[in-house]
């Protein structure tokens, strides 16, 4: 509010005295045409307060001739002597006509004396004698004078000795200052109109000529703050009785108020005296200047700044101060032909969006509501309506502020049930929908092409909100035709260049996102009613193909600058869908194909984006849910995100365990195993470290018992055989009978935690062979496979508290009862029991995998032994002789055992020694070969293809050359030879 407020061009000088002629009392009966150049009192050479008679006295004083310059010196000394006590005494002796005479004039002499200022350590002894003058003026009108002349002192800054002295006087100045409100009990138009003067000129603090020597004035804020403190504004709000029918001083009180309403202390005392009601219904009074509404006007709004609005609201809802409002709004309406006149009237109607936003305002009874939405449709509708006959608005800025500003009315009227009748009875529907058309300005050629798109965009987003209200008058006015035809318009290549100057026309600059994304928000808002009619009109109008190519448009767009709005635009889209396609396979179909390639990428998202803060999260939601609703239930759609592995995707990102994205993806996995083709494909899957899906759905279900506070011991076995898998909030909640057809704790529980998501899952990939799983995984996995008996046993258990809470069952009941409890604890014993024996199965196969582990380390720590004892033989050789030749005559003993028995028949033997050895070892891996003797040539080799071919003449003459070669060399000549 406060920014419309601003774009009124009344928000500057709230705090200080407004813009009306003020200051004197000619001033107070000028015309306030002034008013519109400042608003600010500081500013206004009318606002400021007529110089007084003291200082037209004191100037007259100061230019006397010097020839009375002795006179003069005696008259300081006796004005510095004046005794305040005596004074008071002398006020307080019975009048006589001479005793009168010396009263006022020692009355002058305190005036004299105290003309530069009041000391603080004598307010205390003035506020008596200005009392005492009060009671005087009953019978002695003389006494007007002298005690206009004392309030005007009190006007001028304080004078203090010490730096303290505004802490130490602090009570007796606010009691002082408070004082000033009181004696707006004397009845004089002078004392009431000089003490408000006096007010308002501690906002306008002006420095004395000179100070006696050794004081200094208080600090600026001084008086404000004892103002505050004396509680001076709220004993001028109540003071305003007193004045009601006199418009001088009234206006003269409403200027006073108007400084102090500045502070939000003077604020919360002006609405414990009901300010708000007793200013509300003085804005239709009589006043030619137009200062009175004025006045009013800005205090209204200060105490709406600075103290709580609603109980601002509440004091002006009565039916009074709504009927003051109107009256005063349709005089400004009506004849307000200046600029000031229409920021006024803005104002107003502002105040008045804020009593429509309060039920208990009677807006509608007062007539009120209707006018203003008669006005608000009057540029569209053009129906002649006697509520506004003789009208002629322009197209000034305020007036375009006023139409934006009944724009915002009716969404706010949109939320009372009440003003919904007459929203369909007076057009609203049909005016609002002029907005929806692709031209830039169709039929209002006054407005600039800024000032036009900001009332479109206006216009559209306040038809979000009622369009749902007036679902006939929406169906009637084709409004879904409308809508589709300006969004095939957005994503059109007409040339449109957006201003994107308003707040609605956020991120439209130089496009049509804006208009896009207020046009979706309408079908959203009239597609989630879920109506029949509503829905069927737009997809018998192909709404869902052309909604996907919006998408289309948008997801390319996105990917060239990702922003909020391309995001909220395309999880309205998704939406939009998701409300369409559900529940019609017909529609599905349509969907099917090009949907689900548009939909991968965004399951594929870059799981960083989703703390981007963008929207990313919600784009992936509507994503998710549109995959749900069109299409799970379609096989056509299903087998083809079958092909394109969406499976995958899903328990990827279910994989990621955000905790907001289980349900979701869970039910949808739940859906999708209707399809025989699902189970295989999550089988299949493989996660990080070759996770399989089972094992990421135990784990999943391990988390949640264990946010839920399920007891389990160390090795996820069964603790409580009677509530296996009750949560710790679940076991506090005390047995409370219910209704047959109310859901016990127990059943509702399901629907809090992806428990029974996860059974349902695991349900369809079957319990038993389930790959990847561990003997912690088969643990947990025995609990969830019984997890619908304990389910019933819970339900049991509570049935059965419930019937002891009640009544005492009979005996056969009783036993029944027993029997089925029973029951459910042997499923808890059996669980229990076999997840011991897979845990002991499990410890006896680590135990078997470690003796294996410990008889591989014996046989490595055996050849070590071996090596060492090899090596030892080694060194023994080497140093001792004797055991080199024994070791010589085993080698030699073992070499001749291992030759073959039977003799080769004319065959040549080649010795095996090595001539001239002079290890201490073995020998290597050398060998010499000699070739075959000539006179074996034609021996057993001759008929074989190893024969030795008859050597050329170059060959002859090697023959007889040993050649020396490696084993590895030896092994291939043979090879080659086979």
């Amino acid at each position: 509010m406060a920014t419309a407020r601003g774009r009124t061009g009344a928000a500057g000088g709230r705090a200080g005295g407004g813009g009306g002629p003020a200051g004197t009392m000619s001033s107070l009966a000028e015309p306030p045409a002034s008013r519109a150049p400042s608003r600010s009192p500081a500013r206004s050479p009318a606002l400021s307060p007529a110089p007084g008679p003291s200082r037209c006295g004191g100037e007259r004083r100061r230019n006397a001739s010097g020839a009375g310059a002795d006179l003069g010196a005696v008259q300081d000394t006796q004005l510095r002597s004046v005794d305040l006590n005596h004074v008071i005494k002398l006020l307080q002796d019975s009048d006589s006509k001479d005793l009168e005479k010396e009263q006022l004039k020692i009355l002058k002499k305190v005036i004299k004396r105290f003309e530069n200022g009041l000391p603080l350590k004598d307010l205390a002894q003035i506020i008596e004698i200005l009392n005492l003058c009060a009671e005087k003026m009953n019978e002695q009108e003389a006494f007007t004078e002298p005690l206009c002349e004392l309030i005007k002192l009190c006007g001028l800054p304080f004078q203090k000795k010490k730096l303290s002295d505004e802490v130490s006087y602090s009570v007796a100045v606010s009691k002082c200052i408070a004082q000033l409100g009181y004696l707006m009990r004397v009845p004089s138009s002078q004392v009431r109109i000089q003490i408000c003067k006096c007010v308002v000129s501690f906002y306008n603090m002006e420095l004395p000529r000179k100070l006696p020597s050794g004081c200094q004035p208080t600090s600026a804020n001084y008086k404000i703050q004892m103002a505050e403190l004396g509680g001076l504004a709220e004993t001028l709000v109540l003071s305003l009785a007193l004045v009601e029918n006199q418009l001088t001083e009234k206006l003269w009180v409403l200027k006073a108020l108007q400084y102090l309403s500045s502070s939000g202390v003077n604020c919360r005392l002006m609405m414990k005296a009901q300010a708000a009601s007793r200013l509300c219904l003085y804005l239709n009074g009589v006043d030619p200047s137009g200062q009175l509404v004025f006045r009013s006007s800005e205090i209204l709004w200060n105490l709406l700044e600075n103290t709580s609005k609603e109980e601002v609201v509440n004091q002006l809802s009565s039916l009074e101060c709504v009927h003051a409002l109107k009256e005063v709004f349709v005089d400004l309406l009506m004849h307000g032909f200046r600029h000031y006149d229409r920021q006024l009237r803005n104002d107003l109607l502002v105040i008045a969006t804020l009593l429509a936003e309060n039920p208990a305002a009677p807006m509608i009874e007062s007539g009120f509501t209707k006018l203003l939405i008669v006005l608000a449709t009057l540029y569209e509708v053009k129906i002649p309506n006697p509520l506004v006959k003789g009208l002629k608005l322009t197209y000034s800025y305020e007036d375009f502020e006023m139409k934006k500003l009944l724009f915002n009315l009716i969404g706010v009227l949109s939320k009372d049930p009440c003003a919904v009748q007459l929203l369909s009875e007076n057009d609203v529907m049909p005016a609002l929908l002029c907005y929806v058309k692709p031209s830039q300005k169709p039929g209002f050629h006054d407005w600039s092409a800024a000032q036009y798109e900001e009332l479109q965009l206006h216009a559209i987003a306040i038809l979000a909100s009622v369009a749902p209200l007036l679902v006939d008058k929406y169906l009637s006015c084709q409004a879904n035709t409308l809508l589709l035809v300006f969004l095939e318009w957005c994503i059109g290549q007409d040339p449109f260049f957006g201003q994107g100057n308003s707040f609605h026309g956020t991120g439209g600059r130089g496009n049509k996102l804006a208009q896009m994304r207020y046009s979706l928000r309408v079908l959203r808002s009239v597609v989630s009613l879920y109506d029949d009619a509503v829905n069927l009109n737009l997809c018998d109008q192909g709404a869902i193909s052309q909604l996907l190519d919006i998408l289309k448009y948008a997801a390319n767009k996105s990917k060239e600058k990702e922003d909020a709005i391309l995001l909220e635009i395309q999880a309205d889209i998704l939406f939009l869908l998701s409300a369409l396609c559900e529940n019609d396979v017909h529609r599905k179909e349509l969907f099917s194909y090009e949907g689900v390639d548009i939909l991968i990428p965004f399951i594929q998202m870059d799981p960083k984006k989703l703390y981007s803060g963008l929207g990313h999260n919600c784009l992936l939601f509507s994503a998710l849910d549109c995959l749900w609703s069109c299409v799970i239930g379609c096989y056509t759609a299903e087998d083809y995100f079958l092909e394109k592995q969406g499976i995958f995707l899903l328990l990827d990102l279910l994989a990621l365990k955000q905790k907001n994205l289980y349900n979701i993806i869970l039910g949808i996995l739940v859906e999708f195993c209707d399809n025989p083709k699902t189970t295989s494909h999550i089988s299949t899957w493989r996660g990080e470290k070759d996770q399989t899906a089972a094992n990421l759905l135990i784990q999943l279900w391990r988390q949640e018992e264990l946010e839920l506070g399920v007891k389990r011991d160390r090795y996820g076995r069964i603790v409580d055989m009677k509530r296996p898998i009750a949560s710790s909030f679940q076991k506090q909640q005390e047995v409370i009978p219910m209704p047959a057809n109310c859901p016990s704790f127990a059943i509702v529980e399901i629907s809090e935690n992806i428990r029974a998501k996860l059974y349902s899952l695991l349900c369809k990939l079957g319990f038993e062979t389930l790959p990847g799983l561990s003997a912690k995984d088969f643990v947990t996995l025995a609990i969830i496979q019984h997890y619908i008996d304990f389910k019933v046993g819970e339900v049991w258990s509570e049935l059965c508290a419930e019937l002891k809470e009640e009544f005492k069952p009979v005996g056969s009941d009783e036993e029944a009862l027993k029997v089925i409890s029973e029951i459910s604890e042997d499923t808890g014993r059996m669980v229990a029991a076999l997840q011991t024996e897979v845990l002991e199965s499990q410890h006896h196969k680590e135990i078997q995998e470690e003796e294996k582990t410990y008889t591989k380390i014996q046989a490595i720590h055996k050849q070590r032994e071996m090596v060492n004892k090899s090596w030892e033989n080694f060194l023994t050789r080497t140093s001792n002789y004797e055991a080199l030749k024994k070791a010589k005559r085993l080698q030699e003993k073992s070499i001749e055992a291992s030759r073959s028995k039977s003799k080769t028949q004319n065959g040549a033997v080649h010795s095996t020694d090595i001539k001239g050895l002079g290890t201490t070892i073995g020998s290597g891996r050398l060998v010499t070969v000699e070739s075959t003797p000539p006179q074996l040539i034609g021996g057993p080799l001759a008929v074989t293809d190893l024969a030795v071919r008859k050597p050329s003449v170059c060959e002859g003459a090697l023959k007889k050359i040993k050649r020396v070669k490696t084993l590895d060399s030896v092994k291939k000549d043979l090879v080659q030879v086979e």
